[in-house]
């Protein structure tokens, strides 16, 4: 995965600028389907999956993507050395809580072969290897801020996988801090803190904690030394896309962020704030179960999916033989088989032959190798994402074409990078590093599991992939304007100046282990996403009700509603960026397809 890749984007963009496309020049195919899916992400292709287990294999699905690959951002990376092959990442990370997933997303799962309890279980000396190594978590503390480079580590006894846990007074005396910011420190973890809003009832509270950036909230409520910021500056950006600085601090409460203990808030109730990181649909509720992480990320789900939809396009028929298998992508675009996946396809126009009210047919227009083409359908699900829906599908009420441009997709940068070993980790007592005020704020070794072929190094002498974060984001301005000029960044930044930074990075973070980027390093890959996490409602931006009601008059309601035979599936539609949420409206736009006038007969 490379995001928008050259050959991905140009011609959207001219659609983008003339707001027109010239259909005179389109070649027929005379190809007409039961359903026709633009978007092949994971939201399209479980579509057609749920497509094809209502109307059954007898129903020819065409599912088209403007990328290379299939997986939208659930796409992965591979690196070889010395004969061993890498997998990682390059986009959509977990299945969260998976006891929490909605019943069709679970349905989904199993069909497609995926046994959690098996994997988890066979998994288990992996989730503990690093632990057992010694490796905790790192801060790296750069010179540009603090005026020397320095590494304090965590220690494995203080470091669960995605639990932080409190900062001890040995550890905050390693560090650079002035002697009052680690008192703040220790402050803001300690049981019997104040209530710093006494005199509010929780519920009012919770009103206050909901119009304030947990940023202010350090700042001006709890008033601890502008230090202690460093730590948390990032918070919200793995799921919002921006910092504390735009990130409510009730939801930082929500989130298990320090500082809230004196005021004993009430619980929350169940189904509230659902776009935070596992509470989609109760996930953060007792229960959950621990997320589960793929050697390479959702791309597992996908390429699944795929080899269900299309059995001839993977070998195998376990969730274990998938990992290491090569896709067969001349497979994909057969004709006579019941799916169909054609990339490197950029549908610029869909329309109704006749009355949307009447018509019998969507006719689907689309840019292949520079030339138009069209294909008929029974039915169409705009998979993509949102705000380039009512480009594509001009003739939609102005309402819902409002409500479809109202989200901006949040811009982010997973960075992966092969190397020939780990020792220096080893070293220096680390799995994990975090450097707020450096090019990427998250540098670590990836997660330790292990699927069929795919087997995670367990020695620190093996070669190994590291997972670089960063998001593109302005702190201090509206949220919707830090993801427009964080875009903006990510798309006038070059390769090489991503290469310089991470090179450079590595060699501060790691050198004193012996790390040495230009004999170490293996490849490279950026994963850009200018498109990048669907838009949550957010306190500080939005009305109180999007955020913590069911209301109808959320954008995304209105924007999801079916026009005709057209339907709409993607995590926009949920406003959350969560995986069950992309399925779970893939289930939803095919109830619409199929209950528009009874679906009509199935394509000859």
């Amino acid at each position: 995965m490379r995001g928008d890749h050259p050959g991905s984007f140009e011609v959207a963009h001219q659609l983008r600028d003339s707001r027109k496309v010239d259909l005179s020049t389109v070649s027929h195919t005379n190809e007409t389907y039961d359903l026709v899916i633009v978007g092949g992400g994971m939201s399209g292709l479980g579509a057609a999956y749920y497509f094809l287990k209502s109307a059954g294999r007898d129903a020819r699905v065409l599912v088209l993507d403007n990328h290379d690959d299939f997986g939208g951002h659930a796409k992965r990376n591979e690196f070889r050395h010395n004969g061993r092959l890498l997998a990682i990442n390059g986009g959509t990370l977990n299945i969260e809580a998976p006891q929490r997933y909605n019943e069709a997303a679970k349905e989904l799962l199993a069909t497609i072969g995926i046994d959690l309890d098996r994997y988890q279980s066979s998994n288990a000396t992996n989730h503990n290897l690093y632990r057992s190594l010694g490796l905790g978590r790192g801060h790296f503390f750069d010179k540009e801020t603090w005026g020397a480079d320095h590494l304090s580590v965590r220690s494995a006894a203080d470091f669960r996988p995605g639990f932080r846990g409190e900062y001890s007074s040995e550890f905050l005396a390693k560090t650079p801090l002035s002697e009052q910011a680690r008192k703040d420190m220790l402050r803001l973890y300690d049981k019997q803190q104040p209530d710093y809003l006494p005199g509010l009832s929780s519920a009012d509270k919770k009103v206050r904690l909901a119009k304030m950036s947990y940023q202010d909230f350090l700042l001006n409520v709890t008033k601890v030394d502008p230090q202690v910021l460093w730590f948390f500056r990032h918070f919200g950006e793995g799921v919002f896309c921006v910092g504390a600085d735009a990130t409510p601090a009730l939801f930082a409460w929500q989130m298990g962020q320090p500082g809230f203990s004196g005021l004993q808030l009430d619980p929350t109730p169940e189904g509230v704030l659902s776009e935070l990181p596992g509470v989609q649909h109760g996930r953060q509720k007792e229960g959950g179960g621990a997320a589960v992480h793929f050697p390479d990320g959702n791309a597992t789900i996908a390429r699944l999916l795929v080899r269900w939809l299309i059995p001839d396009a993977a070998p195998g028929k376990t969730m274990e033989d998938i990992g290491a298998a090569r896709v067969n992508y001349a497979t994909l675009d057969r004709s006579n088989q019941p799916a169909r996946i054609r990339l490197n396809s950029t549908v610029l126009n869909v329309r109704h032959d006749g009355d949307p009210a009447q018509a019998s047919e969507v006719v689907v227009s689309y840019n292949r190798g520079g030339k138009m083409y069209d294909v008929r359908a029974k039915g169409c699900v705009m998979a993509c994402w949102n705000m380039f829906i009512p480009y594509l599908v001009p003739d939609l009420p102005a309402a819902q074409k409002e409500a479809l441009a109202y989200a901006v997709k949040g811009p982010l940068v997973y960075t992966s990078v092969g190397v020939k070993n780990w020792t220096a980790w080893q070293k220096l007592g680390v799995s994990y590093i975090e450097a707020p005020t450096m090019y990427h704020p998250e540098v670590s070794l990836t997660e330790a599991v292990s699927l069929g072929d795919l087997k995670h190094p367990q020695t620190p002498a093996e070669p190994i992939a590291l997972h670089l974060v960063k998001i593109m984001s302005a702190p201090g301005k509206p949220r919707k304007e830090q993801h427009r000029l964080g875009r903006a960044e990510l798309l006038t930044t070059t390769f090489e100046s991503f290469e310089r930074n991470i090179r450079d990075q590595l060699a501060r973070m790691l050198g004193t282990g012996g790390f040495d980027p230009a004999r170490d390093i293996v490849d490279i890959t950026v994963n850009r996403w200018p498109h990048g996490y669907a838009y949550t409602y957010n306190s500080l931006f939005e009305p109180m009700e999007w955020v913590f009601t069911n209301s109808e008059h959320r954008p995304n309601v209105i924007a999801r509603q079916p026009y005709g035979l057209i339907a709409i599936a993607n995590s926009d539609a949920g406003a959350s960026p969560h995986t069950d949420t992309a399925l779970w409206e893939a289930h939803r736009a095919i109830g619409d397809v199929l209950n528009r006038r009874a679906m009509p007969k199935l394509a000859e």
